[in-house]
């Protein structure tokens, strides 16, 4: 029994205080050497940030000795040019210099005739002189004609300005009968318009009871139908019939019109925009310039003035109405009679 509880205790003995001394020794010996090897680290960094501080100013050295090795090179160089220079320019000066020399001994011998030469001169400053006393007499004579002159334009000045003040008196006579004009061609254009008003009264109570012709603005507008058959420039019956009414009013008209006021009854042809193209007529051009002159043809042979009518042929340009139609077509096919001035 007392073996066996022996046995027990020998069994049970406690390991683990050895085992944390030696875990303790060697983390101790662990963190020494990681110490020195930290240690050996930062000296050696110390000594390699020296050498780099030392290889970088070696390098600034290096550098700067280039620049000044570069610079005497420069400068050898601009010293080497500045000399070539004061060669070529010394070698010039001498080439001038003989040059000198040769131009000295040839003006030596030119001396000796200078002698000679400066008589002569003094004979002509002499003869200059007596010259320059004439001329002086001229300048007096010339002078005195300058005063002539001026006083010639100081009176020409007045004379100009005597023309000028009646220029503007002109010019004041002239704006009143411009004033004057335009107030008598005022009255001569009402006078026309007057008359054009009673012209237009005589036409609507004549040719009232067509429903063909009627009365656009100024305008009276005779249906081409009326006057000429389709696709002709020949006036039919009807038409002359309505061209004999439209002639008496006319001469009626110049009748009444003073004779100092320049009108004339404008004659307009026009056609629909439906092109045309036959043996007499090619365009509506034609056609439209045809039935305007034949209207005044007929009614200079009714008695009325040549100077007081004029056609003109507008073709299918300035339609009274748009569109396509055959009303459009029917309304725009016409002869427009205007009174105007001339």
């Amino acid at each position: 029994m007392a073996l066996v509880h022996g046995r027990r205790r020998r069994s049970q003995i406690d390991y683990w205080p050895s085992f944390v001394d030696v875990l303790t020794n060697v983390l101790l010996v662990f963190i020494f050497l990681l110490s020195v090897f930290a240690l050996t680290q930062f000296f050696l960094s110390q000594e390699i940030s020296g050498r780099d501080t030392v290889l970088n100013r070696l390098n600034s050295q290096i550098a700067e000795l280039t620049e000044l090795l570069a610079l005497e090179r420069a400068g050898k160089r601009s010293l080497e040019d500045q000399l070539s220079l004061l060669q070529s320019s010394l070698t010039s000066a001498e080439a001038e210099q003989a040059r000198l020399q040769g131009i000295l001994d040839a003006r030596a011998g030119d001396a000796e005739a200078a002698g000679g030469r400066v008589s002569e001169l003094t004979i002509e400053l002499d003869e200059e002189k007596r010259l320059s006393q004439r001329a002086l007499a001229q300048v007096e004579l010339l002078n005195q004609q300058i005063s002539a002159l001026r006083r010639q334009i100081a009176a020409l000045e007045d004379a100009l300005e005597a023309s000028e003040n009646r220029d503007r008196e002109s010019q004041t006579k002239i704006a009143d009968l411009g004033r004057r004009l335009n107030v008598a061609l005022a009255q001569k254009v009402q006078e026309l318009s007057r008359y054009r008003s009673d012209f237009f009264g005589r036409l609507r109570e004549i040719l009232s009871q067509r429903s063909d012709i009627r009365v656009v603005g100024d305008r009276f507008v005779f249906q081409s139908e009326v006057l000429f058959p389709t696709g002709s420039d020949q006036i039919n019956a009807a038409g002359q019939q309505e061209l004999d009414k439209l002639a008496a009013a006319i001469l009626e008209l110049e009748g009444e019109i003073p004779a100092e006021i320049a009108w004339v009854l404008r004659v307009d042809g026009h056609t629909d925009a439906r092109p045309i193209n036959s043996p007499r007529f090619q365009s509506n051009w034609e056609l439209a310039s045809a039935r305007a002159i034949a209207v005044v043809r007929y009614l200079i042979d009714k008695g009325v003035d040549p100077q007081h009518l004029v056609a003109a042929g507008f073709a299918d340009n300035y339609p009274l109405v748009e569109g396509n139609t055959e009303d459009a077509y029917a309304a725009n096919r016409r002869i427009e009679l205007k009174l105007t001035e001339r």
